[in-house]
Formats: C-alpha cells, structure tokens, sequence
C-alpha cells in the first residue's frame, strides 16, 4: 500500500530500493510527492525567465535577500553563468530556530542560450532582488527581412 502512494520508489531503474531512515522521512516524502508530481518543489535557484526577442535575449532571475556584490554572471561558450552567495544572517543575539525554510549558501547555474550574442554588449541591472542580464544578438544571428519581388 506504501508503493502504491508513492510513485518515485516504483520508477526506480534498480531493484535495491532505500527505505526511510525513519517515520520523519516518511512523512516528508508523502507530504513531497505530490507537489513533485505537479511540477512544484524541484526549480533551480535561481528562479529565471528567459526571453527571446527580435534584437535581444533577456534573462531575469529572482535573488531576494541578496546584493548584486555578492553575484557574478558571465557569459561563455554560449551560455550565461550565474554564481553567487547567499549568507545565513545569524544575528549575535542568537535565537533557537525550530525550523529554517530560508535557502543560503553557494549556486552555480548555467543557462544554455538560444542563440549567439553580444558578449561584449551584455549589460546587467539588480533592483529589488531581481537581475536582468539584456544581451544583443549578434548581427549575423538577428535575422534579415527578405523583400519579395513580383514581377
């Protein structure tokens, strides 16, 4: 009945399945699965909308709690590379906490982009915890109209 509820154990490839190391994990795993099964729950940090216009790319990233000293983006290969750090604020009155639900720590994330760009045109802006990197297409990449005659 167990299996039943939980469709990640069944789409195991290997037959040695891992059993919960105790009635938490369980309980976490059957609170988890159905939001995984939707969709909700395995996004990347950052959260990122890409867009591909006639003359530009534009990717936002939402960094809440962050400054834009603490990131660095680049763009290589055809791709845009965003790292950065997000710090644990402890306070020097220190607290117990029951639960922390607040991400920290390090990312990396690379974004394949659609097509070629600028690099030396890219430009970045921060602003109320969201990064927006604009980055031109090169010309070559943008597209041409093409007349049609009739004769």
């Amino acid at each position: 009945m167990f299996r039943r509820g939980t469709p990640a154990l069944r789409r195991r490839s290997t037959p040695v399945r891992q059993r919960p190391g105790d009635i938490f994990d369980v309980m976490e795993s059957m609170f988890n699965w159905p939001m995984e099964e939707f969709g909700f729950g395995q996004t990347e940090f950052p959260a990122i909308n890409m867009k591909e216009g006639d003359n530009e790319v534009t990717v936002q990233a939402e960094l809440p709690g962050m400054e834009a000293k603490d990131l660095d983006i680049s763009v290589q290969n055809g791709n845009l590379i965003l790292q950065g750090e997000k710090k644990f604020e402890d306070e020097e009155n220190r607290q117990d906490y029951q639960r922390v639900e607040r991400a920290y720590g390090s990312f990396y994330r690379v974004l394949p982009l659609p097509t070629e760009v600028d690099e030396d045109k890219v430009k970045a802006s921060f602003k109320k915890g969201v990064l927006e990197v604009r980055m031109p297409k090169t010309a070559s990449r943008q597209g041409k109209k093409i007349e049609i005659e009739s004769s």
